[in-house]
């Protein structure tokens, strides 16, 4: 086994439509050549065009990331799993698992209400307190 192999992190969220989404599109840009990373959700709603579109704006593309449900079967085998959501991390399975649990809440963006301008701006605040959350993450290793 190399000694070089990439930690395994998951962020884990309701419905793996924005935050766990833009949290896994972080990870790669940031440090890709150091994690493997996932994403899922509680259930699977799909991923929020805005979201994709708040990550395009910061020129990170998350289009062909899938919005998967947990799949407890890899859970097992992950160094790190973040929950993004306090739904999630009250309803995440309970399990047995070698690596760590912690919990980065973060708002849901899919709620802000207003104007197109004012939920965009919403969703942009989102993405850049994760990628900052993220940052101190790769800092404190």
């Amino acid at each position: 086994m190399s000694l070089n192999k990439k930690k395994r992190v998951l962020f884990l969220c309701t419905g793996n439509s924005c935050r766990s989404q833009m949290a896994e599109g972080w990870l790669k840009h940031l440090a890709g050549d150091q994690y493997e990373v996932f994403s899922a959700g509680i259930e699977a709603h799909g991923k929020n065009p805005r979201a994709i579109a708040a990550m395009k704006d910061a020129g990170i593309d998350i289009s062909n990331q899938a919005s998967e449900v947990i799949d407890i079967a890899i859970l097992e085998s992950l160094d790190l799993l973040v929950t993004v959501c306090s739904h999630a991390d009250a309803h995440c399975p309970v399990f047995s698992m070698k690596g760590k649990r912690e919990h980065w809440p973060f708002e849901d963006p899919a709620k802000a209400s207003g104007t197109e301008e004012e939920v965009m701006r919403e969703f942009n605040r989102v993405r850049d307190q994760i990628r900052a959350r993220i940052e101190v993450f790769l800092s404190e290793i």
